[in-house]
């Protein structure tokens, strides 16, 4: 038996973080700051781009077989990065850090110079920018998984809540700013959502092999080559699982019935229980799930699964409300909307940027339990009041709530984040980095499937007939307005993202030509859609926020049960080498603490 300890508030990492010199740790927050800002920018940027994007290479994303490319723009960046975190992040551990992250930086960069530059058309050009932004996924991994880990080594424990604060805060305020950014850019030129990465990249790269240096020793090793084949496409299967899910199939509104989707789901799962049963017996695995008998990592981790699930789907079920519904009805134009549906999301920003910094270095003070169970529940409580909205809302009721839920999204990230990162041991940062955003990144992922799959659920017992007799009652030809109206929602809900006028688009050409000036307006106004829809639409949207407040309250359960103090079972040391952490301004505690196997 090792010899007794005293706990602190990150005993075993403590050490080398105090040896970083004090200049060092600024040019460490800057540069990861800028990094995972960059990094998750471009996960939102397109969604509010996507119009343009389309438009850019002369190709129509609703027509058949051609959805596919619209889910894979809008799913590919999260699934690559949900996959490869915490596999770069072990690359870290063992070849270091800060040249896995120097070496992202670069391939992200590069990417992005590709992606300006697409030479094809139609659904070539749409592949070309499908396989540059999945590399550009590959660097952003590399960037995020290693990000926290370098804070942490860079900066002591009394003050890594606020440098991790700030650091989560700009890699959530990216996801945010994107929305705004792409429908600002898209109205110059659609390569410019590409272009703004190239400057950043060149810089922020040569700054990186400049300045940046391991502060932590190497952990070495060999890779779990079973570990990472069976987690990387057991997870990747499910992910692709969900994208062709959301695909209408048949006479289905939805795929999910559908062979493929069922044995790519089934599979995966399979995969990644055989990833759990093969880490625990491997002598160096991709992951070491001792360390989820660390109540603060485990709890950690699920609370913000939930939160992440929660988070993606109400900004994807936000734009298409803002888009499709409320801004037609106070006079904006379609193709306008992936515009001011950013603009009108800004307190969602601007919660987040203040509530992220405060709350970190108000967990350094007072302890990361309080301040993120809290947060999780006034997240909740946002989507309990966004549910009890009309949907013609007044807007000043809705904007307090989107700074409301940006506030509790601060409050939640921030200290949940600093209680993750301080609850592991030098040598398992990277891994544990990484598995944090692999929570993170396959929350963001889920939750357009599960919350799509909510919305189209909720459309489908009323919006054919709504559609068809709206439709009908204007002159257009019965069949023509009963096939309209049978088309999958899915097709209704995407054209409103993208900014098309969805009853203009879902018409068949001439259908239009043949009714009268009078009804040819009313069709095609901004009134008719957003009526139609809005009945079956805020049932769906019922059903969205109602799951979402659901899943807060199990992330306020978790934050809570994370423990506060050292817990002194020697299972858990031996299983990880991992204390749970101490929260400051608690007294320390002596247990015994058990060697952490090498990495080797």
């Amino acid at each position: 038996m090792a010899a007794p300890y005293t706990a602190t508030p990150n005993n075993a990492a403590s050490a080398p973080a105090r040896t970083a010199p004090d200049p060092y740790r600024w040019v460490a927050l800057t540069n990861t700051t800028a990094a995972v800002f960059m990094s998750a920018l471009d996960g939102s940027i397109v969604l509010i781009a996507l119009p343009a994007i389309f438009r850019g290479v002369h190709l129509d994303p609703l027509a058949p077989g051609n959805i596919a490319f619209l889910l894979w723009m809008i799913m590919g960046y999260r699934l690559v990065q949900a996959v490869l975190v915490v596999t770069v992040g072990r690359l870290g551990d063992m070849y270091g850090r800060v040249k896995l992250y120097n070496a992202g930086f670069a391939v992200f960069t590069v990417a992005s110079v590709l992606l300006s530059f697409d030479p094809f058309d139609k659904a070539h050009g749409a592949m070309w920018l499908i396989v540059w932004r999945l590399l550009q996924a590959v660097g952003g991994s590399m960037l995020t998984a290693n990000s926290a880990a370098i804070l942490t080594d860079a900066f002591p424990a009394e003050r890594r809540g606020f440098a991790l604060g700030v650091n989560q805060v700009a890699a959530l305020a990216g996801q945010f700013v994107g929305l705004v950014a792409g429908g600002l850019l898209t109205a110059w030129d659609w390569r410019a959502v590409f272009w703004i990465n190239v400057p950043v990249g060149i810089f922020g790269t040569v700054w990186a092999y400049a300045k940046l240096r391991e502060t932590s020793a190497r952990g070495g090793g060999r890779i779990d080559w079973w570990g990472n084949v069976t987690f990387g496409v057991g997870l990747s299967a499910v992910l692709v699982g969900v994208t062709y899910g959301l695909q209408p199939y048949g006479g289905h509104t939805m795929g999910w019935t559908r062979p493929l989707v069922v044995v790519l789901i089934a599979g995966g799962a399979a995969l990644l229980v055989a990833f759990a049963v093969a880490e625990g017996r491997v002598t160096a695995p991709m992951i070491n799930l001792g360390l989820f008998r660390n109540r603060a990592f485990a709890a950690g981790n699920i609370g913000s699964l939930c939160v992440s699930i929660g988070r993606g789907g109400m900004q994807f079920i936000l734009i298409i409300w803002l888009q499709g519904v409320w801004l037609p009805l106070h006079g904006y134009d379609f193709a306008d909307t992936p515009l001011w549906a950013g603009i009108f999301m800004l307190p969602l920003t601007f919660g987040f940027l203040v509530a992220g910094p405060v709350s970190g270095m108000l967990s350094d003070r007072f302890g990361s339990r309080g301040i993120a169970s809290a947060g999780a529940i006034l997240f909740g409580g946002s989507f309990v009041g966004l549910m009890l909205l009309p949907v013609d809302f007044s807007y000043w009721p809705f904007a307090s709530l989107l700074l409301l839920n940006g506030i509790a999204s601060g409050m939640f990230a921030s200290p949940n984040t600093s209680s993750i990162m301080g609850s592991v041991p030098v040598a398992q940062r990277g891994v544990a980095s990484g598995m944090r955003a692999t929570f993170q990144n396959t929350g963001t992922a889920l939750s357009i499937g599960v919350f799509f799959s909510l919305m189209v659920a909720g459309l489908a017992g009323s919006l054919p007939r709504a559609l068809s007799g709206g439709l009908a009652r204007q002159g257009v030809p019965a069949d023509v307005a009963a096939q309209v109206g049978h088309l999958p929602p899915v097709a209704s809900l995407f054209a409103a993202q993208l900014g098309f006028n969805p009853v203009e688009h879902l018409l068949p050409s001439g259908t239009l030509a043949r009714l009268t000036p009078e009804q040819r307006a009313t069709v095609t106004g901004h009134e008719f859609f957003p009526d139609l829809i809005s009945g079956p639409f805020h049932h769906g949207l019922v059903i969205v926020f109602a799951t979402a407040a659901v899943l807060a309250a199990v992330a306020a359960v978790a934050s809570l049960l994370r423990g506060g103090r050292p817990d002194p079972s020697p299972s858990l040391a031996a299983g990880s080498g991992v204390a749970a952490a101490q929260e400051p301004g608690e007294p320390a505690a002596t247990v015994e603490a058990t060697e952490a196997p090498s990495p080797s």
